[in-house]
């Protein structure tokens, strides 16, 4: 089956534009990992626009995977719709006639690529736009407020979409024509055997990922780990980007520097790849993950992977993902008290102390594996083409 992928291309999200090889979010990623693993049954065309031009990129990421950069000037972009992206999909794939195509996202331009493409499509939301506009208060005109409304346009033009999780199906239910829950596929990495080693010192170390902003709440959590420190001895290491001319990335580096001059023991990584984030997970004994919106939580499922403690708020698809998982402690979304107090006692009863599975959470591997995500997508697709035949 030929398969038409519209994703963004990392290199145009953070304006990397010298970056000689193409990168894209975690969840594609993966996706395209497991493509990769059934290389008989699937050929892929990666299609990503960048509104810079040249860029170097590889024709082929793998055997059976292909690779398109379109340029798009700025004027094609969201404040037109989308409608230079739109044209310039719709050349490449007439060149490459898929049998389908499949948009990931509806934060950028793949979603509304995909639904005007002229083939059959569906698409993935990685994160509902109409929810996220909510939860920040966006104003009319502001960005989320532009991607929640072509985000509806997609919903309704697409065949449907792959729910990544119950909570994104509830979130779309009604808006499109068809759901099928496929939840996101973890990188390979993250199922390599585990390179757990022995502590240093006894102290526990603590371990937050995600991009620094005010949805992963990482200025909040500083503030709650700072007065925790009055009461026990712990280490935070944050892994994710922030770009530094951000007001609230600014408040989190200076509360960084507050939280050093303290107590110390506070650490900021701007990046880590798949593999060394594995390495992390291996050597730290909990993950905090308090997002105020989680359409899936990779970070949280990755942890799960490595057999890493969670302590982590009820939002989004968290419960669902931690359903037979026994190593997670959940709380309400906003009980940053109760979290830290639990936090407390688990460590005072030397719980970061104790042995961990040293092979990938065998749960996490039969749900989220990138082969096993893969061949339900390809078992959706040719579903799709199976009714649009009829």
């Amino acid at each position: 089956m030929k398969v038409a992928l519209l994703t963004s291309d990392t290199r145009e999200v953070i304006r990397d534009y010298g970056a000689s090889n193409p990168s894209f979010g975690t969840a594609p990623q993966a996706l395209l990992e497991g493509f990769a693993l059934i290389p008989d049954n699937i050929e892929v065309h990666v299609i990503s626009c960048l509104q810079k031009k040249p860029v170097s990129s590889p024709p082929k990421l793998a055997d059976n995977i292909y690779y398109h950069a379109m340029h798009v000037p700025k004027a094609g972009w969201m404040r037109t719709g989308y409608r230079g992206c739109i044209h310039a999909v719709r050349r490449k794939l007439r060149e490459i006639q898929p049998e389908i195509v499949h948009g990931q996202g509806s934060e950028r331009d793949c979603a509304m690529s995909a639904v005007f493409s002229g083939f059959p499509n569906i698409l993935t939301l990685h994160g509902v736009m109409s929810s996220i506009c909510e939860i920040t208060n966006s104003k009319p005109l502001s960005y989320y407020w532009f991607a929640k409304h072509l985000e509806t346009i997609a919903l309704r033009r697409t065949r449907g979409v792959i729910a990544i999780s119950p909570y994104v199906c509830r979130l779309v239910a009604g808006r499109t024509p068809q759901t099928w829950s496929i939840p996101n596929a973890l990188r390979l990495p993250f199922f390599a055997p585990h390179l757990l080693k022995p502590h240093a010192q006894r102290c526990p170390r603590l371990i937050n990922v995600g991009v620094i902003s005010p949805n992963k709440r990482q200025v909040e959590l500083l503030e709650a780990f700072t007065q925790l420190r009055e009461e026990v001895d712990f280490t935070v290491t944050f892994v994710g980007k922030g770009d530094p001319h951000n007001v609230y990335v600014q408040r989190f580096l200076s509360s960084l520097n507050t939280a050093n001059t303290l107590h110390g023991g506070f650490e900021h990584r701007d990046f880590v790849s798949a593999e060394g984030l594995a390495e992390l997970y291996d050597c730290s004994d909990a993950l905090i993950h308090f997002s105020r919106e989680e359409s899936f939580g990779l970070i949280f499922a990755e942890a799960l992977a490595r057999n890493l403690p969670v302590f982590a708020s009820d939002v989004g698809a968290i419960r669902e993902i931690a359903k037979d998982a026994p190593l997670c402690h959940i709380f309400g979304p906003n009980d940053f008290r109760r979290m830290t107090s639990s936090l407390a006692e688990w460590i005072r009863a030397g719980n970061h102390l104790a042995s961990r599975q040293q092979v990938p959470n065998s749960v996490v591997e039969s749900r989220y594996h990138p082969r096993v995500v893969a061949k339900k997508h390809l078992q959706t697709y040719q579903s799709v083409l199976k009714t649009a035949s009829h």
